[in-house]
């Protein structure tokens, strides 16, 4: 399996459904429902929602996390916190956090009123270096970046364009199936 390039095992972009980056907030969180619901009732292999700039260029993908994010502007001003060396230190200091940067000082209704008005380009971010692949790497290095960067899917690029995910179940039912159907070594 480690032989297998991450191509055989990724799932193409038209697998997956898409909202443009032009879309307003408020159709975001209905295309993530939407998702959702098409996932629970059997019809989705994921509830990954693609988000595109133009019809067939991905630029990254939403979550339910990115819409509570994007409620809150004011986390824009904090990202780099996670990179800090102490960043668990910073967590348990959250009441200090929330007050120098004003984090949820709005009710959640004004706050919803407010990024109603934005477009899902205003939030969304493009995927990072840790969430990528390409498409002719060997599996054994998409072990690594799964096992290293912990997110459950990978862009898979080819030419620097997204053109599909690898998603971590997939890999793990590959896993198992190889180790169930591989004799097991004679014991030492």
């Amino acid at each position: 399996m480690e032989k297998m390039s991450v191509s055989e095992l990724m799932r193409p972009i038209a697998e997956f459904p898409r909202i443009s980056s032009e879309a307003t907030f408020y159709e975001a969180v209905e295309a993530l429902e939407n998702a959702d619901w098409q996932y629970k009732s059997g019809n989705a292999p994921e509830r990954i929602l693609l988000v595109y700039k133009e019809p067939w260029k991905i630029i990254g993908k939403l979550s339910p996390m990115d819409v509570v994010k994007g409620l809150e502007p004011n986390y824009e001003s904090i990202d780099g916190l996670k990179s800090y060396p102490y960043y668990f230190l910073i967590r348990s200091s959250f009441e200090e956090i929330r007050k120098d940067y004003r984090l949820w000082h709005e009710p959640l209704r004004e706050l919803w009123r407010r990024a109603n008005q934005i477009k899902i380009r205003d939030f969304i971010k493009m995927p990072a270096a840790d969430q990528m692949v390409a498409a002719d790497d060997k599996m054994d290095l998409a072990f690594h970046v799964f096992v290293v960067s912990r997110h459950g899917s990978l862009f898979v690029l080819e030419k620097s364009e997204i053109i599909g995910l690898l998603l971590f179940s997939d890999v793990y039912r590959k896993i198992k199936e190889t180790m169930t159907t591989a004799p097991l070594p004679p014991a030492a």
